[in-house]
């Protein structure tokens, strides 16, 4: 039985890996969970005698078949929990992370496939992120930052990179949410801002951050 830190530690590793496509330094995962860089070195050690991740100092980390298979499982219970908090208990996008963080650490594999099941079997969350299946597979699309997205090439927003609740809020308050179509109408050099046109009709301003932070799909 692994401690839910230790849990954590897996999960961040992955998205760490999966992100960069290389191994995870210390400096990284500190950065990711925000605390010292000490703390992680010993807790890589643990990790390390549990078999669960390949650390060697200076050299990075990479997880073990067996610490990849526990990171996976613990997203695939991450999103489907966000999942049924929004569709079914009807939490706001910007709510269910931080609910799905308590409840991704049950341990029973019979619940979340039947909650997987009830939900008619999701293949992404409410932010865009993909579902990892019972064997630690999932369903890939092709999506690009609004910011690569050509002038007038119309495309729907799939996903956004950035989870914290006062982005999503914000993007709730410009009517930018999962579904929307976008066009661009022209960009700013001045900042990396630029004019959109959603879902056909109203025309708004939309910041860098924005831009570098939602994913789109092109129609």
């Amino acid at each position: 039985m692994l401690s839910h830190t230790e849990e954590n530690y897996l999960k961040e590793i992955y998205k760490i890996i999966e992100a960069e496509n290389s191994s995870a330094s210390t400096n990284a995962i500190a950065l990711r969970m925000n605390i010292a860089a000490a703390s992680v070195t010993d807790m890589m050690k643990r990790l390390s005698e549990k078999q669960l991740i390949h650390y060697e100092k200076y050299k990075g980390v990479l997880l073990s078949d067996e610490g990849k298979k526990v990171a996976t499982q613990l997203i695939r219970k991450h999103r489907i929990w966000e999942v049924f908090l929004l569709q079914s208990l009807h939490f706001a996008w910007d709510e269910v992370h931080d609910l799905a963080e308590q409840l991704e650490h049950i341990q029973s594999e019979e619940l979340i496939n039947r909650l997987d099941a009830f939900l008619k079997y999701p293949k992404f969350d409410p932010h865009g992120d993909p579902i990892p299946d019972q064997n630690g597979e999932y369903e890939t699309r092709k999506q690009l930052l609004i910011s690569a997205l050509d002038i007038e090439r119309p495309a729907v927003m799939v996903g956004v990179n950035e989870h914290s609740s006062s982005f999503l809020q914000y993007l709730n308050r410009i009517n930018l949410t999962i579904g929307t179509q976008i066009s661009i109408i022209e960009k700013f050099d001045f900042d990396g801002s630029m004019f959109v046109r959603i879902n056909g009709g109203a025309e708004i301003i939309i910041t860098n951050k924005i831009c570098e932070n939602v994913f789109v799909s092109l129609l």
